[in-house]
C-alpha cells in the first residue's frame, strides 16, 4: 500500500489498464487528475488528445474502441463538460460499444447546492450506461476502476462513467492496488451456450429447407467472423447483416446477401418472408430490420442467439432463445454439426444465386452533373484496401457508404441505434489513433460534418490525418427523402444552403484550408478519382467537398411502420423467378 492522492491514483489505475490514449477538454473540476497524467504523458506512456467539443472526444473514444477492440477513454469537466458527453454515451450504448469517461464533478460538500458547473452527471446518464460510480474515497479508486473496465468490455459491451469529485482528487489515502481479475458480485455474463440448447439448435439448422442467418453488431463485438463464415459455408446458409453488422464476412463471398431493413439490398429482404428458419445472431430486432412486426417472418422458426438475455423475446418471438458470446456459441454450434453431418439445402441456394444476380443498382461513370453518390462510392471503393477504415456521418450518406463500400469486421464504424449526426469525423480520429498504419475516411453529409467541423482543429494540431468525404447536397438528405416520398415534397426545414442553391454555403475546401487542412472541391465524376488518390497520399487531413445531386434519394427505402414486401424497390431492381 502507498500514500496517492485521487487524481494519481486514478491516473495509476488507467496505466495499469492499458490505458494509451484519452480524448477529452480539461476544466476546473478535471484539472488536478490532469495534473498527474502529465507526468504519464511526459514519460510517453498515456497521450492526451485535446478535442474541440466533449462530444467529439465521446465518438472518438467510440471510433478508437471499434477499430482497436479495446475500451476507449473519454474525459470532460464537470457541469456543461459532463453534460456535452452524454450524447456520445448514449450513442456507445445503443451500439454497444465499451468505453469509459471520467468527469470532473464539484467537491463532495456542494454536491446538491447548485454549485458552480455542477451537474448531476450520475443521473442524467444512469439510463443510458452498463454503470456508474461516483468516487468518495480515495482508496476505492483502483477497485472501482478495474470494475469500469471490466464491465466496459466484458458480456454485452458498452459505456461506463467514473465521476470524480474535486476534493477526492486532492485528497490522499493509503491505496492498494488489485491485481490480476476480479469478481464484481452480482455481475457474471454467460458466455457459453447450454449444451441441450446447442443440440437443439444444431438439429434444426441442419433439418431447414430455406435457412437464413442475421448477422449483428455482436457478432463484430465477440470478433466471430471466422466462426460466422464456417457455419455458413458448413450448410449453405445465407449471411445477412445488420448496419452495424456490416464486414462480418466478405460481402463478395456468394452467401452474403448484404444489409437487410429499411434501406436494406432488396436481395437480403426478399429472403426473410421467403425462409423457414432465421438465426439471428448478436443483433436487437430493431424496428429498422423488421418493418412492421405481425407480419414479419410469420413463416419462419427463430433462433435468436445473444450476450444479453433482455433482447431474446423483447421484440420479436423466438423458438429457440440462447445465451451467450456469439465467438463461443457459434463454435460450439459448428461442432456439433459436424458430427451430425448436415448438408446444403441446394435449392435453396439455387434461389439465392438467382437474387444475388438480380440484385444490382449501379450508376455509370458518366461525367454528368451534377454527380451522382453513387458514383463517388464506387471510385472511392477502388482505393478501399485491407489496411482502410470507413467511417461514416448519419443519412443518405451512410446508406450509401453501406450499400457500395466493402470492408472487413471493424472497419466500417457508424452510428447505428441512436443514429447521431456529426459521428464520423470525430470516430474517425479516434479510429486513426487506434490503428495509425491504416487510412480513414470519413463518409459524410454537408449537415452531419457541419455539427462536428471543429474537429479539423484536433486532428491538424494532433496530427492525426484522415480522409473526409463530404457528399454536399445542401440539404438535409434524409429528411429531405422523406418528405419527397410522404409528405407532398414540401421540403420543410430542410435546406441548408441559400435560395436556389446557387451558391454552396460553406465552401468546405476554404473551411478546411482555414484550419491547416487540405481542401478540395470536386464539381465533375473525372475530378473524384484524382481527388481521392491525393487525400489518400496525403499526410495531413483532407476534406474532399464533392458537389452531388440533392434530388437523388437511396433505395430500397421501407416507409416507417410498412411491411417488408411494401418496400420501395431500387428503379432497376427485378425480382428473380
Amino acid at each position: 500500500m502507498v500514500i496517492l492522492s485521487g487524481a494519481k491514483a486514478l491516473a495509476e489505475s488507467l496505466r495499469r489498464e492499458d490505458v494509451r490514449h484519452l480524448f477529452g477538454i480539461t476544466g476546473g473540476a478535471i484539472m488536478n487528475l490532469m495534473h498527474k497524467l502529465w507526468e504519464y504523458g511526459e514519460a510517453e506512456e498515456i497521450r492526451m488528445i485535446t478535442c474541440r467539443h466533449e462530444q467529439c472526444a465521446a465518438h472518438a473514444a467510440e471510433g478508437y474502441a471499434v477499430a482497436s477492440g479495446d475500451v476507449g477513454v473519454c474525459f470532460a469537466t464537470s457541469g456543461p463538460g459532463a453534460t456535452n458527453l452524454v450524447t456520445g454515451i448514449a450513442d456507445a450504448f445503443l451500439d454497444s460499444r465499451p468505453i469509459v469517461a471520467i468527469t470532473g464533478q464539484v467537491p463532495t460538500n456542494l454536491v446538491g447546492n447548485d454549485a458552480f458547473q455542477e451537474a448531476d452527471i450520475i443521473g442524467s446518464t444512469m439510463p443510458i450506461t452498463k454503470a456508474n460510480f461516483q468516487f468518495h474515497r480515495v482508496k476505492d479508486i483502483p477497485l472501482l476502476t478495474k470494475m469500469a473496465f471490466k464491465i466496459a468490455k466484458t458480456g454485452r459491451p458498452g459505456p461506463v462513467l467514473l465521476d470524480f469529485p474535486k476534493n477526492v482528487q486532492i485528497g490522499e489515502e493509503h491505496v492498494e492496488f488489485p491485481d490480476g481479475e476480479i469478481e464484481i458480485p452480482g455481475y457474471n455474463p454467460t458466455l457459453k451456450g447450454h449444451p441441450r440448447q446447442i443440440k437443439r439448435i444444431a438439429k434444426v439448422l441442419k433439418n431447414a429447407e430455406r435457412p437464413i442467418m442475421i448477422a449483428g453488431g455482436g457478432t463484430i463485438s465477440a470478433m466471430a467472423n471466422n466462426e460466422v463464415l464456417e457455419l455458413a459455408e458448413m450448410i449453405g446458409i445465407p449471411v445477412i447483416n445488420t448496419l452495424m453488422g456490416k464486414g462480418i464476412i466478405p460481402e463478395t463471398h456468394s452467401l452474403s446477401l448484404g444489409m437487410a431493413g429499411m434501406h436494406g439490398h432488396m436481395c437480403a429482404n426478399s429472403v426473410i418472408n421467403q425462409s423457414d428458419l432465421i438465426f439471428a445472431v448478436g443483433m436487437r430486432w430493431s424496428d429498422r430490420i423488421t418493418g412492421k412486426l405481425e407480419y414479419f417472418a410469420r413463416e419462419a422458426t427463430i433462433i435468436h442467439l445473444d450476450i444479453d438475455s433482455a433482447e431474446i423475446g423483447k421484440n420479436v418471438g423466438v423458438h429457440y432463445p440462447i445465451v451467450g458470446d456469439a465467438k463461443i456459441v457459434l463454435r460450439q454450434i459448428v461442432e456439433e454439426l459436424k458430427k451430425l453431418e448436415a448438408t446444403k439445402p441446394n435449392g435453396w441456394m439455387q434461389k439465392i444465386k438467382q437474387l444475388k444476380e438480380k440484385c444490382h443498382c449501379n450508376i455509370p461513370l458518366t461525367d454528368i452533373q451534377p454527380i451522382k453518390p453513387q458514383q463517388v462510392m464506387r471510385l472511392l471503393r477502388e482505393h478501399i484496401d485491407s489496411k482502410t477504415i470507413v467511417t461514416t456521418g448519419v443519412g443518405r450518406n451512410q446508406m450509401w457508404a453501406a450499400h457500395y463500400l466493402s470492408v472487413g469486421p471493424r472497419k466500417f464504424i457508424t452510428s447505428g441505434g441512436l443514429g447521431t449526426m456529426g459521428f464520423g469525423f470525430p470516430a474517425a480520429i479516434g479510429a486513426k489513433v487506434a490503428k495509425p498504419d491504416h487510412w480513414v475516411v470519413d463518409v459524410d453529409g454537408d449537415g452531419s460534418f457541419l455539427m462536428t467541423q471543429q474537429e479539423l482543429a484536433t486532428s491538424v494540431i494532433e496530427d492525426i490525418p484522415v480522409t473526409v468525404i463530404i457528399l454536399n447536397d445542401q440539404v438535409l438528405g434524409m429528411v429531405r427523402q422523406w418528405q419527397n416520398l410522404f409528405f407532398e415534397e414540401r421540403y420543410a426545414v430542410t435546406d441548408l444552403g441559400p435560395k436556389g442553391f446557387k451558391k454552396r454555403v460553406p465552401d468546405f475546401a476554404k473551411l478546411a484550408e482555414a484550419f491547416g487542412a487540405n481542401g478540395i472541391l470536386v464539381e465533375r465524376v473525372s475530378e473524384i478519382g484524382p481527388a481521392i488518390k491525393e487525400a489518400k497520399e496525403s499526410d495531413v487531413t483532407t476534406v474532399i467537398d464533392v458537389q452531388i445531386d440533392r434530388n437523388e434519394n437511396i433505395y430500397p427505402h421501407l416507409p416507417s411502420g410498412a411491411k417488408l414486401e411494401e418496400i420501395i424497390p431500387c428503379p432497376s431492381w427485378t425480382e428473380a423467378e
